[in-house]
């Protein structure tokens, strides 16, 4: 993992685990890495990975087992999405938005470029070979 983001490590870490997730490579009830296991991992300090736990377990997507370790929570793919979803819509979207205003671009470009079959259609909206 490279941290060069502004954002701290410990946030960057949690972001990670909300991705494993959202992807499924994380299920619900799940066992996670210890956190020595993820520090090892990510060549980071324990504390730091503690810090990620916390924060994560206080938004109920992971849990803690006395004597067994960490877990994923029932509802963590649920609750993982709908924070994401809100931070890119808080965080992202307005960036989006202000960059296409600079540079002249409307939302029928935009959405020609974030439909699937646009690259496969000519300007006629046929298919071409």
């Amino acid at each position: 993992m490279e941290f060069s983001e502004p954002k701290g490590i410990y946030l960057q870490i949690a972001d990670q685990i909300r991705e494993r997730v959202l992807d499924g490579d994380w299920r619900a009830g799940e066992r996670i890495p210890s956190i020595r296991e993820l520090a090892v991992e990510l060549g980071v300090n324990p504390n730091t990975v503690t810090k990620s736990y916390q924060r994560l377990m206080e938004r109920g997507i992971i849990s803690s087992r006395r004597g067994l370790g960490y877990f994923v929570s029932d509802d963590a793919r649920e609750q993982a999405l709908r924070e994401m979803k809100a931070e890119f819509l808080r965080d992202e979207v307005p960036k989006i938005v202000r960059t296409m205003q600079l540079l002249g671009i409307g939302p029928d470009e935009l959405a020609a470029h974030l439909d699937p079959c646009a690259d496969s259609s000519d300007e006629t909206g046929e298919d071409t070979p």
